[in-house]
């Protein structure tokens, strides 16, 4: 007659628990074990391992003849480490990802009006102009600010932008309103040379300013990587601009499933071709800067909800500022305000940084964020000398 695995359970789950000493236990466990008939057993890859079941249970395979015997003898082989006297095992905290590389991205194809690329991102580039090809100065951050300029002509990283102009409802109803405000966007765009792309609300990528060429885009504005600082980034920065609405009213930051996939790719394209590192992949609320009054958030466009992780970015928002740390720059209750809670705490980070460094020279914090401004203002003051050396005089949102 065929045993009842029920009863098999019990028994053993009542003769394990009488057993204080866990290894003792472990060995009656697997002595057990070993001596129920082999069409009973759960197929397990090795029974001494049983005590790291607790830690990272491993999916078994059940023999179809006794699966409600083989599932609970999991369970109970899984409770026998903790429950005598030992204290559980805490969860292993994974490590933060690091920052993938991008795949890499290539041309497939070019017609008049459109390019296709590896990752499945199309470009329309009927609306592409040029502005003023791309060269400007970085300087190393640690020598700042006696170090000499550096100049390139290859881009740095990417700034996020949101159009800001008036959305009508994404409905079905709102076709023709909705075509039109994509229309309004780009033409104004493309006048003034606003930004390098353009992602509408319908998922189309739009090339505005070629990649080449400068676009006015960040204005006066301040980002540092490990190694090098960069001033007025419309230049150094690629200009990505989503037709999203951020700064008030409906669905702040909200932008459409085409948007993001287009985002993605068109971010996967630009970091593969010009091998841009995610932490300098940025909104223009995290960059912007008003040099009259010290103070960032001149532009506040995607100081939260911006989506990081749907891009295959880190969340950049965690960054400290440099415009704060090197420079001595604050900010007012209302920017604040609109920043979202990651944001918040890089701002509050930045400036126990800020306190710390004042401390460590005997300065107030006052004092010593006046003469982080002066650094501010002698380096602004080589950054134009330098443009102008090269051939172009500042633009007067540059200057000092």
């Amino acid at each position: 007659m065929q045993s009842n695995p029920w009863c098999a359970v019990r028994l053993i789950e009542v003769r394990a628990g009488r057993i204080r000493d866990p290894v003792k236990r472990l060995r009656f466990l697997r002595r057990t074990i070993r001596s129920l008939p082999a069409d009973e057993v759960p197929e397990v890859a090795d029974v001494a391992d049983v005590a790291d079941v607790a830690e990272a249970p491993k999916p078994a395979r059940w023999r179809p003849r006794a699966p409600l015997l083989a599932a609970s003898l999991f369970f109970v082989l899984a409770g026998t480490v903790s429950d005598a006297g030992r204290v559980p095992a805490a969860p292993r905290a994974s490590p933060p990802a690091a920052p993938r590389d991008p795949a890499h991205v290539w041309l497939v194809e070019r017609a008049r009006d459109w390019e296709l690329y590896s990752n499945g991102l199309r470009v329309e580039t009927l609306l592409a102009t040029s502005t003023r090809p791309r060269l400007y100065p970085v300087l190393e951050r640690a020598t700042l600010p006696e170090a000499a300029w550096r100049w390139r002509t290859e881009p740095a990283g990417i700034v996020f932008h949101a159009s800001e102009g008036e959305l009508a409802s994404f409905e079905p109803q709102q076709n023709g309103p909705l075509k039109r405000q994509v229309l309004g966007l780009l033409d104004y765009a493309r006048r003034h040379g606003l930004y390098h792309f353009v992602v509408d609300r319908f998922g189309r990528v739009h090339r505005i300013v070629e990649e080449g060429d400068a676009a006015d885009h960040a204005g006066q504005s301040v980002w540092a990587d490990s190694t090098w600082v960069y001033l007025n980034l419309n230049a150094g920065f690629l200009g990505v601009a989503f037709e999203a609405q951020t700064s008030s009213g409906g669905e702040a930051g909200w932008i459409s499933p085409a948007q993001l996939h287009a985002g993605k790719v068109l971010t996967e394209m630009l970091r593969s071709k010009y091998r841009l590192p995610a932490g300098n992949c940025v909104t223009h609320a995290q960059v912007s800067v008003n040099p009259h009054n010290f103070r960032i958030g001149y532009h506040s466009d995607w100081a939260h909800s911006f989506p990081f992780e749907q891009l295959g970015l880190p969340d950049n928002y965690r960054q400290p500022l440099p415009s704060l740390l090197l420079f001595g720059f604050g900010y007012d209750p209302a920017f604040l305000a609109s920043a979202g809670a990651s944001l918040q705490d890089a701002l509050l980070r930045a400036e126990e940084q800020v306190r710390q460094e004042a401390a460590a020279r005997g300065l107030t914090v006052a004092r010593w964020q006046a003469a982080l401004n002066r650094k501010y203002r002698q380096i602004s003051r080589q950054t134009a000398e330098a443009r102008v050396a090269f051939g172009r005089p500042p633009r007067p949102e540059e200057s000092p």
